[in-house]
């Protein structure tokens, strides 16, 4: 057996380190999953609360994915771009039809940032405009667009973005940016946020993007009418709502689609991550209206493997799993029984100072006594929980744990990630 020493050795020899955290050659090394567990080389199990990159949010290895792959294998694995397929046609009507009446023109991508590229393209050709904006605690993706408004993570240190990408302030309530509290405050963040858009815009905003509930950000959960007031913002400049639900649709919320909540419809929307079960494809559902602006202004967007119909097909499952396993029932119920334990670890160690978000979607902020972020044993509790065997993602540099729970997870499982970040928090309390 090969061990994860030799592994990491031909990791330094073979791979490049454009890693998501940093450069690193640090286990653990993967090689299989089934539902929320995964095995690395050395045969350690690890319960997965970050479902992957939260690509794996059905599960690895979902059996009925891996069937859909296969008979897409002996059927039609790729077909050109210039050309639709059948299984391309079938997702677009199937997607469609979960959404609002008005977004029934799909298209299909490869990843998150790809489908933020073709928003923003689909945005600034039907407005004849080129500005977008994003709130602080975005993220959107790793290409050279996204990434512009990407400003939660991952922005320095690379070359200037090009002009025309703007930062709103985020309704980050719990660490208010300018120090006023909800719902006195009357949503005073984005009316000052506008006020200063409007006066660097120069009335070429072609779009807001923003996500539901931010989720790499820190998981943070607006407060009640703050998109509505964002989509008013929109209709009063012309401009266009884009929301990117690739960490919040899907039934992770304990809805289809993170809007739902609000009762906001955008112009345009972005499906990615678990959309094919594991299998790389994204979405673009925009209007007629804006389709028909877009396409004459002469937009076109497309890879060499957009709306493959395998993963179209994988998708189509995806889709069939939700509904049929009731996989928005299962987020709230799945949202509860993790929040219970928060809870109570909560009210056992000081540390833990919010606990916020919706379905499978959960977010723990850290502080220290003295009411600021608590980034260093957030790291430390990490450290601690890596080791033990339990995945999940560390924010906001350390200070917040997001929680993205596998639909196929058990509350056993459960119960046994509650002990191992129990243990982790004592662990990093008497070290930090």
């Amino acid at each position: 057996m090969t061990t994860e020493h030799e592994w990491l050795e031909r990791a330094r020899r073979w791979c490049f380190r454009a890693r998501l955290e940093s450069p690193h050659w640090d286990g653990p090394v993967f090689e299989r999953g089934e539902g929320t567990l995964l095995w690395d080389v050395e045969g350690k199990e690890y319960l997965d609360l970050n479902a992957g990159q939260i690509c794996g949010v059905l599960g690895h290895s979902d059996p009925r994915i891996a069937e859909a792959i296969a008979t897409a294998a002996r059927t039609l694995v790729h077909a050109s771009s210039n050309f639709y397929n059948t299984a391309e046609i079938e997702l677009a009507e199937r997607l469609g039809m979960t959404l609002p009446s008005s977004l029934h023109r799909a298209f299909f991508g490869l990843s998150g940032s790809d489908a933020t590229e073709a928003a923003m393209g689909i945005a600034k050709a039907a407005t004849g405009r080129y500005e977008i904006a994003s709130p602080h605690v975005s993220f959107h993706g790793f290409s050279e667009q996204p990434r512009a408004l990407s400003f939660a993570i991952w922005g320095e240190r690379h070359s200037p973005p090009a002009p025309g990408n703007f930062a709103l302030m985020a309704p980050y309530c719990f660490r208010c940016p300018i120090r006023h509290t909800y719902p006195e405050c009357e949503l005073a963040c984005l009316d000052g946020s506008l006020e200063v858009l409007d006066t660097e815009t120069g009335g070429s905003l072609a779009a807001i993007i923003t996500e539901p509930l931010p989720s790499a950000g820190g998981v943070i959960v607006p407060p009640e009418g703050w998109l509505a007031r964002v989509r008013d913002a929109c209709r009063e400049r012309d401009a266009l709502l884009i929301l990117d639900e690739s960490q919040t649709g899907l039934a992770k919320l304990g809805t289809m689609w993170g809007f739902e909540h609000d009762g906001v419809a955008p112009d345009i929307v972005t499906v990615s991550k678990h959309f094919g079960g594991g299998i790389p494809i994204s979405a673009v559902v925009t209007t007629d209206e804006i389709e028909q602006r877009a396409i004459e202004q002469g937009f076109v967007y497309a890879h060499s493997h957009s709306a493959d119909p395998l993963a179209c097909t994988a998708a189509l499952v995806t889709l069939d799993v939700i509904e049929k396993d009731g996989l928005v029932v299962r987020s709230e119920e799945l949202g509860r029984y993790w929040r219970s334990h928060m809870e109570r670890l909560a009210a056992e160690h000081s540390c833990i100072v919010d606990l916020r978000g919706r379905g499978v979607l959960q977010g723990v902020e850290l502080g220290a006594s003295d009411g600021s972020p608590g980034g260093e044993i957030g790291k430390a509790v990490g450290r601690h929980c890596l080791d033990a065997g339990l995945l999940f993602s560390v924010r906001r540099a350390g200070s917040v744990f997001r929680f993205t729970i596998p639909f196929s997870t058990t509350e056993q499982q459960l119960d046994a990630a509650a002990e191992i970040l129990d243990s982790a928090l004592v662990q990093a309390a008497a070290t930090v």
